[in-house]
C-alpha cells in the first residue's frame, strides 16, 4: 500500500488534495517538496513545546495555544488521548464522544470540532475490523475487514505524513483542516455502514446488500462511491468462492452459514419413494431470504443449477461444468460477465441431468411402461390375472394374501405379451386396506371444492375393490416417478380395474342371456333381464371408452411430446405432475359427488350381474305379487334351480326382480343426468361422458 507524499512547502502552491481510487483506497496525494530545502527549515520551528501538565491552555498565547491543538487533533486522529483533548466511548450508543478544555480559544474549539467526526470514523472503523476479524463472524466479514484494514494502514500513513509537516511548521490549523475534508465523506460513509453492520450483526448477503445500498446512495458523490465500490469487489471475493463451487459443483462450502442457499441435510433422496408429501426435491436445498441484491434476479437459476449438478454427483456421474474464456466469477461490477458464467453453468447442468435421466435411465421407457401397467394400455396380462387370481381376489382385505396375489401377477405377466417387456420385473401387487372413495378423502392435495356428506366404509369390501400394483422407480427417476406421483396413478388403476372387473361380470350375464336363447328359453323375463344387461353393458362400455380414449390417451399423447421438446428435469416434473392431474381430473376422482353417483351405478350392475346367472334357471318364489326388492336379490342368488320347469307364476316374480334391478338403475342413471349436464357446461371434457352415458338413458327409456 503507498504512503502518502509529503506536504508542499509552499502555500501559494498547495492544491487539494484528490483520491487515489486505483491503489490506495484513500489518501490524499501532497506536493513532495525538495529534501533540501525540508532539512534546512527542520530546526525553525519549535515542536517540543515544554508544557506544565497542570496548568490549562487558556494560559497559553493563541499561537502556541494552536500548536498544541494540532498536536491533539494529529493524536485524536489516530484514537490517542491528547493533552486537552480527550475521547470517551458511550457504550449505551456504541460510539465516542471527544471533549476540549473548556478554557480553550473557541476558535480553535471550533475548528478542532469539525475534524472530531473524522476521527470518530476512524474509531469505528477501527473498532468493527478487530471484532470482525474473528473467525466467527464469516468469510465476508473477514474479506471486508481486510480491505479496511488495508485502508487504516494508508489513514495512518497519511497522518504520519501530516505530523511529519506539522513538526516542521508548515501548515496552521487551517491547513489540517484543509488536507482533512477529503477523507471525511468517505470515513464517514463507511461509518454509517459498520454502525448499521454492528447494530445488526450482519454476515453475508446482508454485509453485501448494506454496502450496495450506501453506494446507491452516494451515487453523486465519484470518490466515495468508488471507494465503496473497492470495498464490494473485496467483501465480494469470499462470497464468490461460495458461489463457484455451487454452480460448477453442485457444492455448498458454507461454513459460517452466510451463503443465500440454505441445505437441509434431514431430508434424504430416499423420502421420494417412500414418503407421499416428500419434500426433498423442494426444500433439500432453497433460498434465504436474505439474497444479495445483485443476484437476487438469478437466484432460482443459480439454485437450479446447483440442484441438477448435485443430482448427477449422487447419481455417480462426473460432473465438470466446461470453462468458458474467463469463467471464474471474479466481480460482480457493471459488466454483465457473472451473469454469462451462470448462464452458461445452468444451460450444461440442465442439458446434461436431462440427457442422464432419458438414456442411461430411460425415462420415457420407464413412464412408457406405467403407462402399459398403471393405465391398462395393454391389458391382456390383467384379463389373465382377473380370470386366475379371482377367487383370491373375492376374499376381504385382511384375508387376502398379497405374496400369493404376487405370485399370480408374475404368473400373468410372464405368460402374456408383458413378458417380452424388461420393466415387468418392475411391476408388484399392492392392496389397500379402504375403498377408493375413502382413500381419496384422506388425500388432502386432491381435495376439491365439491362437499358431500360423510360415506361409510362397504361393508363387504373385497380385494376387487382394494387390489392395485405398484411400479419400483429408483434414484434419480424418483424425481419425477415421486410416490405422490405413483399413489395418483394407483387412483386411477384402482377405478380402471373395477370398471373392468364390472364390464367382465356384466359380459358373463351377458353369455348367460345368450346361451338361454340358444336353448330356445324365450320369455318376456328373459327380454326384459336381456334389455337391461345390454343397457348396463353399454354404460359401463361408454365409460371405459370415456377414461381410455377420451381421457388418458390424448392427455398421455400431449405429455409425451412436451418431454420430448423439455429442457429441464423440472420442466419434466411439471410436465408429469400436470398429465396425473388433469387424468384424475377427466377422470372425475377428484369430484366426489360425481363419482359416487358412478361407484352406485356400478354397484346395481355387479348386484345384477352376480343374480343374472339364476334367471334361466327354475325358482320357486312366494306367491307374494310385491316381492320387496331385497328379498329378489337373495333369491336370485342363493335359491337353488329348480327341477321342474318354469311356471308362470315363477316367471311374473323373476319378472319383477328384474323390473326392480332395472328401476334402481335408471334411477341412478336420472340423478346422474343433471350433474353431468351442469358440469359439462363449466369443464368441457365432461361432455362426452354426458353425451355417451345420457345416451345410455334415452336408449333405456326407448
Amino acid at each position: 500500500m503507498e504512503a502518502a507524499a509529503a506536504v508542499s512547502s509552499s502555500s501559494s502552491s498547495v492544491t487539494p488534495p484528490q483520491w487515489n481510487i486505483d491503489r490506495p483506497f484513500l489518501t490524499g496525494h501532497f506536493h513532495q517538496e525538495e529534501k533540501g530545502l525540508a532539512e534546512s527549515k527542520a530546526n525553525s520551528v519549535v515542536v517540543d513545546i515544554c508544557l506544565e501538565s497542570d496548568k490549562p491552555i487558556g494560559c497559553y498565547n493563541a499561537s502556541l495555544q494552536e500548536l498544541i491543538v494540532i498536536d491533539d487533533i494529529l493524536s485524536a486522529l489516530t484514537g490517542i488521548d491528547g493533552r486537552y483533548i480527550s475521547i470517551k466511548k458511550v457504550d449505551s450508543e456504541e460510539s465516542y464522544s471527544f471533549h476540549v478544555a473548556g478554557s480553550m480559544d473557541l476558535a480553535l474549539q471550533e475548528s478542532a470540532k469539525r475534524i472530531f467526526p473524522l476521527c470518530k470514523s476512524y474509531l469505528l472503523i477501527n473498532e468493527f475490523v478487530e471484532s470482525r476479524s474473528q473467525f466467527k463472524s464469516g468469510l465476508v466479514n473477514h474479506a471486508f475487514a481486510a480491505a479496511l484494514r488495508a485502508l487504516l494502514l494508508d489513514y495512518q500513513a497519511m497522518v504520519a505524513q501530516l505530523e511529519h509537516q506539522f513538526r516542521l511548521g508548515r501548515f496552521s490549523i487551517q491547513g489540517l483542516w484543509f488536507y482533512c475534508q477529503p477523507m471525511m465523506g468517505s470515513m464517514q460513509a463507511l461509518s454509517i455502514v459498520i454502525k448499521k453492520a454492528s447494530a445488526c450483526n450482519f454476515v453475508g448477503s446482508a454485509v453485501l446488500n448494506l454496502l450496495q445500498s450506501q453506494a446507491k446512495l452516494m451515487a453523486g458523490n465519484y470518490l466515495v462511491r468508488s471507494l465503496l465500490e473497492k470495498m464490494i469487489d473485496s467483501a465480494n471475493s469470499a462470497y464468490l468462492g461460495i458461489l463457484e463451487r455451487w454452480v460448477y459443483e453442485g457444492v455448498i462450502d458454507d461454513p459460517h452459514d452466510e451463503f443465500f442457499i440454505a441445505e437441509n441435510k434431514s431430508l434424504k433422496k430416499e423420502s421420494l419413494t417412500q414418503d407421499y408429501d416428500a419434500m426433498y426435491w423442494r426444500q433439500r436445498y432453497s433460498l434465504k431470504d436474505d439474497i444479495p441484491s445483485f443476484l437476487a434476479n438469478s437466484a432460482e437459476t443459480i439454485l437450479t443449477t446447483g440442484k441438477y449438478l448435485n443430482v448427477m454427483r449422487e447419481c455417480g456421474h462426473t460432473v465438470q461444468v466446461p470453462a468458458l474464456e474467463n469463467s471464474k466469477l471474479i466481480s460482480f461490477g457493471s459488466n454483465d460477465h457473472y451473469l454469462e458464467c451462470i448462464k452458461s453453468a445452468y444451460d450444461f447442468a440442465s442439458g446434461e441431468l436431462l440427457k442422464l435421466m432419458k438414456d442411461k435411465y430411460d425415462l420415457i421407457g420407464k413412464l412408457r411402461s406405467i403407462k402399459h401397467y398403471l393405465l391398462l394400455d395393454q391389458g391382456d396380462f390383467l384379463v389373465h390375472f382377473m380370470d386366475i387370481a379371482r377367487d383370491e381376489l373375492a376374499k376381504t382385505p385382511n384375508e387376502i394374501s398379497v405374496e400369493k396375489l404376487q405370485s399370480l401377477l408374475d404368473i400373468a405377466l410372464r405368460s402374456t405379451a408383458a413378458a417380452a417387456d424388461p420393466l415387468h420385473e418392475d411391476v408388484t401387487c399392492s392392496m389397500d386396506t379402504c375403498s377408493l372413495l375413502k382413500r381419496l378423502s384422506t388425500l388432502k392435495d386432491l381435495q376439491s371444492g365439491d362437499t358431500i356428506a360423510e360415506t361409510e366404509e362397504p361393508v363387504s369390501i373385497t380385494g376387487v375393490e382394494t387390489f392395485s400394483v405398484n411400479y419400483k422407480a429408483q434414484w434419480p427417476l424418483s424425481l419425477v416417478i415421486s410416490k405422490k406421483a405413483l399413489t395418483k396413478y394407483q387412483l386411477i388403476f384402482r377405478f380402471l380395474f373395477h370398471c373392468k372387473h364390472v364390464h367382465r361380470q356384466l359380459c358373463a350375464a351377458w353369455q348367460v342371456h345368450q346361451g338361454a336363447r340358444a336353448r330356445d328359453m324365450h320369455g318376456t323375463a328373459i327380454s326384459t333381464s336381456s334389455i337391461l344387461c345390454r343397457n348396463m353393458l353399454k354404460f359401463i362400455n361408454s365409460l371405459l371408452h370415456y377414461l381410455t380414449f377420451e381421457v388418458l390417451e390424448p392427455n398421455w399423447h400431449v405429455m409425451h411430446n412436451k418431454l420430448e421438446n423439455s429442457k429441464s428435469i423440472d420442466e419434466v416434473i411439471q410436465y408429469h405432475d400436470f398429465f396425473i392431474e388433469k387424468c384424475l381430473k377427466e377422470c372425475s376422482l377428484l369430484s366426489p359427488i360425481l363419482l359416487k353417483k358412478l361407484e352406485k351405478l356400478k354397484l346395481v350392475c355387479l348386484q345384477y350381474a352376480s343374480a343374472a346367472q339364476w334367471l334361466m334357471n327354475s325358482i320357486e318364489v312366494p306367491e307374494d305379487d310385491s316381492p320387496s326388492f331385497e328379498s329378489c336379490k337373495t333369491l336370485l342368488k342363493l335359491r337353488k334351480p329348480s327341477k321342474k320347469p318354469n311356471s308362470p307364476t315363477q316367471e311374473s316374480s323373476v319378472i319383477q326382480c328384474v323390473l326392480k334391478f332395472e328401476r334402481e338403475f335408471t334411477s341412478e342413471l336420472q340423478s346422474l343426468r343433471p350433474i353431468l349436464s351442469s358440469r359439462a357446461q363449466a369443464e368441457p371434457y365432461l361432455t362426452h361422458l354426458a353425451q355417451l352415458i345420457l345416451g345410455v338413458g334415452m336408449d333405456q327409456q326407448m
